[in-house]
């Protein structure tokens, strides 16, 4: 009898693992291109999406501040029980997602640097890259790239205008696209024929990069690959969802109204939640 009690506890332990939620986390509105992909690829699964907004933008910070900052998300997960957290933002995966974990019981997923698909795509193996000024500083993508083809020519540019303009909605004007010209101009001059936004926030604005690189340049967002990743962490850790309609919370540390206009660019905001959430505190 008592076997069979501690079997029933064990069985009804895993199953409450498995109906947690995931945790999607970034400086702002740009990892909602993530969930995007996240909540496509896993119908299922119920989501936690935590913006800070109040301090975005992380890419000209410390890596001190930005440290203090993401553990303060993820202690925040961790008060709402997530079984797995996407870190949807490469200022944050550069990190060293290993380095952020600390005592969390949940494992985490980085941004994928997209290294094999960018050299698959590519035919001259010229690969542009736009991120953050503290993504490109780490030259992670460029190492990552360099690892799997050393004969590969990358050429990094911080396009450090891009997520005040997207924070900010001005996705179709004169300035966004005056900047997007501006960075371009790197990459045109080298021939790059591919490139990949390492930014969560870029892919808002990825037909006008293609618009300004034109039709022979692949543009590439990995956010399909790092919800790839994801897929495969819950299935080899037996925590996949195979059933069920999956809800959404998406939360803000602040301007919670214009958080939500810029989801809508991205999926059907009446299907989530929204709410304000402080940290730090």
């Amino acid at each position: 009898m008592t076997e069979v009690i501690i079997n029933l506890k064990l069985e009804m332990s895993e199953l409450l693992k498995k109906n947690a939620p995931i945790g999607v986390l970034d400086s702002g509105v740009g990892g909602l291109s993530v969930l995007k992909c996240l909540k496509t690829m896993l119908p299922h699964e119920d989501f936690i999406y935590l913006g800070d907004t109040a301090r975005t933008p992380y890419g000209p910070r410390s890596e001190a501040e930005v440290r203090q900052f993401v553990g303060e998300m993820l202690n925040y997960f961790e008060t709402q029980g997530a079984k797995l957290v996407v870190i949807a933002c490469n200022t944050l995966t550069v990190l060293g997602v290993d380095t952020l974990k600390d005592n969390h019981e949940y494992d985490i997923i980085g941004m994928s640097k997209g290294a094999n698909l960018v050299l698959n795509a590519s035919r001259n193996k010229t690969i542009g890259v736009f991120a953050t000024e503290f993504t490109i500083n780490s030259g992670a993508h460029k190492a990552a790239i360099l690892a799997v083809d050393s004969t590969a020519t990358v050429v990094p540019k911080a396009c450090p205008k891009f997520v005040p303009m997207i924070e900010g909605e001005r996705f179709d004007s004169p300035e966004i696209k005056a900047a997007i010209a501006e960075y371009a101009l790197p990459l045109k001059a080298a021939g790059v024929d591919t490139m990949i936004l390492s930014c969560t926030h870029y892919p808002f604005i990825k037909k006008e990069i293609e618009d300004e690189m034109g039709a022979g340049v692949k543009v590439i967002d990995p956010a399909e690959q790092t919800a790839l990743d994801t897929k495969a962490a819950l299935e080899d850790g037996g925590l996949l969802q195979a059933e069920g309609s999956g809800k959404t919370t998406i939360c803000f540390t602040a301007d919670l109204e214009r958080g939500k206009r810029i989801a809508a660019r991205m999926f059907d905001v009446e299907a989530c939640t929204f709410q304000n959430v402080t940290l730090g505190k």
